[in-house]
């Protein structure tokens, strides 16, 4: 049994900007090693038992390199115990509002998770921050994606039944270190994004060392350096505005450059 959190990033509406959504997957039989892990490393840090883990803000009193090193070793630790990471990004400007580009993001990284355990001929469980949105829209959205499974996904015909994934909870930073872990890693993932789409030339050497100690993270198969569409996509596959579509493009080479090599192209038409 394989355990996928998932959270958001990025949620406010800005033009220029991307939302993100992700999770991190672990095998369930190192699930109990990796939470006593995380333990010594707050022990050994002297983190607060109190302190709930994010990206920031930091423990009390520790200081802004003091607590860079702490979310470190926390990304490395998730990399030694080969921890998988899922992306989905979408612009903006393209998506009608973030609460749908949200719940379209839960549809693609649970589609690509239950792809993947297919893959490892195995099963899994979905556990997705816990937020309120419009109407609460999320309980009906997790109860489809059960008891139906994906629909209107694009390129899709009919539903597609999430067969390996035997069920869709809730989690919340506190409750678990691995909620911790997706939202150190994806407001990583944001940081560096945001330098780049900002134009924040002060922190792309930060960007790049953040870029740097995820990649090991992101889903790859048979030791190839791109990571696939599985691992990371670009939300919409088809985007006609060329002023959009140059975002997209100048977002996968700043990642290539950081050595992030996503294998996705990024095209106006649909491709087979």
């Amino acid at each position: 049994m394989h355990l996928l959190y998932c959270d958001e990033t990025n949620l406010e509406k800005k033009s220029g900007d991307f939302l993100i959504y992700g999770g991190l997957f672990i095998d369930g039989t190192k699930a109990k090693d990796f939470s006593l892990a995380v333990d010594s490393l707050r022990s050994k840090h002297k983190v607060p038992q109190d302190y709930r883990l994010k990206f920031n803000p930091g423990p009390p009193g520790f200081t802004q390199d003091q607590f860079n090193v702490l979310k470190q070793e926390l990304i490395e630790l998730a990399a030694r115990f080969d921890i998988g990471l899922i992306a989905y990004v979408i612009l903006h400007d393209i998506s009608i509002s973030p609460n749908l580009a949200r719940r379209n993001g839960i549809n693609a990284v649970c589609y690509h998770f239950d792809c993947i355990l297919n893959r490892l001929q195995g099963s899994g469980l979905v556990l997705i921050d816990r937020f309120n949105d419009e109407g609460n829209a999320i309980e009906a959205h997790l109860r489809e994606k059960f008891t139906v499974g994906l629909t209107g996904m694009p390129y899709g015909d009919g539903n597609k039944r999430l067969a390996n994934i035997v069920g869709f909870h809730y989690s919340a930073i506190g409750q678990a270190h691995l909620p911790s872990v997706v939202d150190v890693v994806l407001g990583s993932l944001r940081f560096s994004i945001n330098a780049h789409t900002r134009n924040r030339p002060e922190q792309i050497a930060t960007a790049g060392k953040l870029l740097g100690l995820i990649s090991p993270l992101f889903v790859r198969f048979k030791d190839s350096v791109a990571v696939p569409e599985l691992g990371f996509l670009y939300s919409p596959k088809v985007i006609k505005a060329a002023k959009y579509r140059d975002k997209y493009r100048g977002l996968k080479n700043f990642l290539a450059d950081a050595g992030i090599e996503t294998a996705q192209q990024i095209t106006d038409q649909r491709t087979y």
